[in-house]
């Protein structure tokens, strides 16, 4: 019997509209969905999925626990696990649709995965989703980069620990909400425009406009676009 295929399956930023058209064929075609979380049907991922292909809600849900810790051993453990429960059904000659926020080629729970089942000879594929940074330009009716431009996509917390922004160019902040304030207080030291939106193309998506609009206390789902002014 032939393996089954593990698909990262990326379902956008929030809006169901976003799903691309392949994303939602792979759902319907295949029964077996691995959703990230204790409860798959509690994970935002799920939510947008269903509000595209109303057919995964009679399809066969595994769910994918890898807590958000800094210890390497559980992590590590944890991933481990998780490519395990995958693999189960692999072997079954089932395939795996692993659905996840956004695009699976970017910050995503599923490489971790991914890097394991490939070393254990199984075959993966990624599917690409709108990401939610792209998502946060539209919502802000600006362009990320334009003609020679460098776009710098890049974790907040690092960043803000290091207290610098050091390339030339526009950034994309991901990653902000636990250490918000310090970014804030960064980016107050440079000559960026900034602006951020918080829970991209969802029903409570906030757009905010300047440093000083950004709350310390936004969600998890925020993102923090920062351009370099243009002279005039």
């Amino acid at each position: 019997m032939s393996k089954g295929i593990a698909y990262g399956v990326g379902v956008g930023p929030g809006d169901p509209e976003l799903m691309t058209a392949k994303a939602c064929r792979l759902i319907r075609e295949n029964n077996v969905i691995a959703v990230p979380g204790k409860v798959p049907k509690d994970a935002v991922a799920y939510k947008i999925a269903l509000g595209a292909v109303p057919e995964l809600e009679s399809k066969e849900l595994v769910p994918v626990y890898m807590p958000m810790i800094r210890d390497r051993e559980l992590i590590a453990k944890s991933h481990r696990e998780a490519a395990d429960t995958i693999e189960r059904y692999l072997d079954q000659g089932r395939n795996v649709v692993y659905i996840t926020l956004g695009d699976p080629a970017v910050y995503c729970t599923f490489s971790y995965i991914q890097h394991l089942l490939e070393e254990d000879g199984y075959r993966t594929e990624l599917v690409p989703g709108v990401t939610s940074f792209c998502a946060a330009a539209a919502a802000l009716n600006v362009p990320l980069a334009e003609w020679n431009e460098a776009l710098h996509v890049v974790p907040a917390l690092h960043n803000a620990e290091e207290g610098s922004l050091k390339w030339p160019g526009n950034y994309v902040l991901m990653k902000s909400a636990s250490k918000m304030r310090e970014v804030k207080e960064m980016l107050s030291r440079t000559d960026f425009e900034v602006q951020a939106v918080e829970n991209c193309s969802m029903e409570n998506q906030k757009v905010y406009r300047s440093i000083d609009e950004i709350p310390d206390d936004s969600g998890y789902f925020s993102l923090i676009v920062a351009k370099e002014k243009k002279e005039k």
